[in-house]
């Protein structure tokens, strides 16, 4: 059994079609890259396995169950957590309180969700920061911070969205060995990225989508060479 299965999604707002008949799976452990041109429906098939959108057709399952059109808070239990793109921290609490809001969601004991946070935020190398409040951190550290927040709901698959988008070479990195780290737990990645040289090294699969249509998906090599994939990317000429 596949640990997640998306089949023949579609998700339609109004007279716009954002997602049509989209197909891919992720195994366990499995780093998959979700890539494509702006405005190809990334975000929206994000937000549809992760609960924030009700598919309009399809079906989604994680472990053989349909969490299509669940709400986040049920695929989060089910076992989905995600980022954003911009980092949704809360700037006034420290990195550790940040981390214990998700954790919170397993232990209710408040001394073993702070060791709970502590754990994930030594797993992202922010252990230094635990006291010290979110809104003082750089952009590349708050992003590790809200993945070791999605991280302590203990999830099965984590959705990244952006995770590498406006960072420095040696951020980059920093981020792809957080990535390898999640894998080598057992924990699937399904990363959308713009960053390519950031994913296309450490992706096991890429799944690729132009104007709501998936247009390609096989290994990295496969669909750096693939003609859809490259006149999707920088056009017929």
């Amino acid at each position: 059994m596949k640990l997640l299965e998306v089949k023949q999604v579609s998700k339609r707002f109004g007279g716009l079609t954002a997602n049509q008949d989209v197909s891919f799976d992720v195994d366990q452990g499995q780093v998959v890259g979700l890539i494509g041109p702006n405005g190809a429906g990334k975000t929206t098939m994000f937000n549809c396995v992760a609960g924030y959108f009700a598919p309009s057709a399809g079906s989604i399952l994680l472990k053989g169950r349909d969490i299509a059109g669940q709400p986040p808070e049920v695929c989060a239990r089910a076992g989905v957590g995600r980022t954003f793109q911009v980092a949704r921290t809360f700037t006034g609490m420290t990195a550790c309180e940040n981390v214990m809001t998700a954790a919170m969601l397993l232990q209710r004991d408040v001394a073993k969700a702070r060791a709970a946070a502590m754990t994930w935020l030594a797993f992202v190398n922010l252990e230094r920061f635990a006291d010290k409040p979110a809104g003082s951190m750089t952009i590349s550290e708050q992003r590790r911070l809200a993945v070791a927040r999605a991280l302590a709901i203990e999830p099965s698959i984590l959705l990244m969205d952006e995770v590498m988008a406006g960072l420095n070479p040696s951020e980059v990195r920093e981020a792809v060995e957080v990535v390898l780290k999640i894998r080598e737990r057992g924990i699937a990645c399904l990363i959308v990225e713009h960053v390519l040289e950031g994913i296309m090294p450490i992706a096991d699969k890429i799944v690729v989508l132009d104007r709501g249509a998936k247009i390609a998906e096989g290994t990295p090599q496969q669909v750096s060479n693939d003609p859809h994939v490259i006149s999707a990317y920088l056009g017929d000429e």
